[in-house]
């Protein structure tokens, strides 16, 4: 407890001035991070805000200090951009899966499988380029979306983003030909990156989302944040 009260003086008037982070737009789980973040940070006093951006854009924003961070990405962002700090504790995750047409037969039980086909995914999504890393036949596009019409039109074999991202545009776009992999291809833990010119935050963070997972506060807030995201989608689709 010293220690943490001498952390929060040692930040001192960043309280009152508040951060702003990035976020990737269109994502299902970046929504869910944009409505979760906030209160962990509020649990410690702070006001951040968030700003939605393609991919590359809010890494670039995040990376050259433009922003004070990113609010949601996986462990190998932070090897790939040591500008930028991973807060230890992931607060959220995310699957990879792979989306097909179910007329076409398509067998795809692990991600070498993915070499076969004809791959779509979102540009500047680290999970979606880490699994194809390699493969000669993927093409970025700009949304999930974009995607999901892909696989629908038979354009591309495969649709690969995150397993609720994926189920969310289908619902979004009344595609019933296309439907997920029984198993994702992947799991990866998602993590808060701040910027090294705000270091000082990263204890104090980490800290706190240890232990808002201990008393289960996170737990809640998080399913919380999924129905409020869900149930923005269903409503904005009627």
């Amino acid at each position: 407890m010293k220690l943490f009260a001498v952390l929060l003086l040692f930040i001192g008037n960043s309280f009152a001035e508040g951060f702003h982070f990035s976020s990737i737009n269109f994502l299902t789980e970046q929504e869910v991070g944009r409505i979760v973040l906030p209160q962990i940070y509020s649990e410690l006093g702070i006001v951040i805000s968030i700003t939605p951006l393609p991919a590359q854009r809010a890494q670039l924003s995040a990376t050259s200090g433009v922003s004070d961070g990113e609010i949601m990405r996986i462990f190998s962002y932070g090897i790939e951009n040591p500008t930028t700090i991973r807060v230890p504790t992931p607060y959220y995750y995310l699957e990879t899966t792979a989306f097909v047409h179910k007329d076409k037969d398509i067998v795809i039980e692990n991600k070498d499988h993915l070499e076969k086909y004809f791959v779509a995914k979102v540009r500047g999504v680290k999970h979606t380029n880490r699994i194809t890393e390699g493969h000669s036949q993927v093409i970025d596009m700009n949304s999930t979306i974009e995607i999901m019409r892909m696989v629908d039109s038979g354009r591309v074999d495969v649709a690969l983003t995150n397993t609720i991202d994926g189920l969310m545009a289908l619902k979004e776009l009344g595609l019933k030909n296309v439907i997920a992999i029984k198993k994702p291809l992947a799991t990866f833990d998602l993590y808060h990156y701040i910027h090294l010119d705000h270091k000082h935050l990263v204890p104090i963070v980490d800290a706190k989302i240890i232990e808002m997972t201990k008393d289960g506060k996170l737990a809640k807030i998080v399913n919380a944040a999924e129905q409020k995201t869900l149930l923005s989608k269903y409503q904005t689709n009627e």
